[in-house]
Protein backbone atom coordinates (compact mmCIF):
# COMPACT_ATOMS: atom_id res chain seq x y z
CA UNK A 1 0.00 0.00 0.00
CA UNK A 2 1.31 3.44 -0.84
CA UNK A 3 1.96 6.03 1.83
CA UNK A 4 -0.23 9.15 1.92
CA UNK A 5 0.67 12.00 -0.42
CA UNK A 6 2.89 14.69 1.03
CA UNK A 7 0.67 17.70 0.34
CA UNK A 8 -0.68 20.42 2.58
CA UNK A 9 -4.23 20.24 3.95
CA UNK A 10 -5.22 23.31 1.90
CA UNK A 11 -3.92 21.71 -1.29
CA UNK A 12 -5.73 18.46 -0.48
CA UNK A 13 -9.03 20.31 -0.01
CA UNK A 14 -8.63 22.26 -3.27
CA UNK A 15 -7.69 19.14 -5.25
CA UNK A 16 -10.53 17.19 -3.70
CA UNK A 17 -13.05 19.80 -4.84
CA UNK A 18 -11.53 20.21 -8.33
CA UNK A 19 -11.29 16.49 -9.00
CA UNK A 20 -14.58 15.57 -7.26
CA UNK A 21 -12.78 12.97 -5.15
CA UNK A 22 -13.18 12.49 -1.39
CA UNK A 23 -10.12 13.71 0.54
CA UNK A 24 -9.55 10.24 1.99
CA UNK A 25 -9.35 8.75 -1.50
CA UNK A 26 -7.16 11.59 -2.74
CA UNK A 27 -4.61 11.19 0.05
CA UNK A 28 -4.13 7.47 -0.70
CA UNK A 29 -4.32 7.77 -4.49
CA UNK A 30 -1.18 6.57 -6.29
CA UNK A 31 0.92 9.49 -7.46
CA UNK A 32 0.80 8.52 -11.16
CA UNK A 33 -3.02 8.44 -11.12
CA UNK A 34 -3.18 11.83 -9.39
CA UNK A 35 -0.83 13.29 -12.00
CA UNK A 36 -2.98 11.82 -14.78
CA UNK A 37 -6.14 13.36 -13.28
CA UNK A 38 -4.39 16.73 -12.89
CA UNK A 39 -3.30 16.60 -16.54
CA UNK A 40 -6.88 15.84 -17.63
CA UNK A 41 -8.15 18.73 -15.48
CA UNK A 42 -5.58 21.12 -16.94
CA UNK A 43 -6.47 20.03 -20.48
CA UNK A 44 -10.19 20.54 -19.91
CA UNK A 45 -9.51 23.98 -18.39
CA UNK A 46 -7.35 24.88 -21.39
CA UNK A 47 -10.05 23.69 -23.79
CA UNK A 48 -12.62 25.87 -22.00
CA UNK A 49 -10.31 28.86 -22.25
CA UNK A 50 -9.85 28.40 -26.01
CA UNK A 51 -13.59 28.27 -26.70
CA UNK A 52 -14.43 31.51 -24.89
CA UNK A 53 -15.42 34.36 -27.23
CA UNK A 54 -13.15 37.38 -27.09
Amino acid sequence: MSKPLQISPDTAIKLSKELNVPIENLMHMPRHILLQKLAELAKSEADKGETKPQ
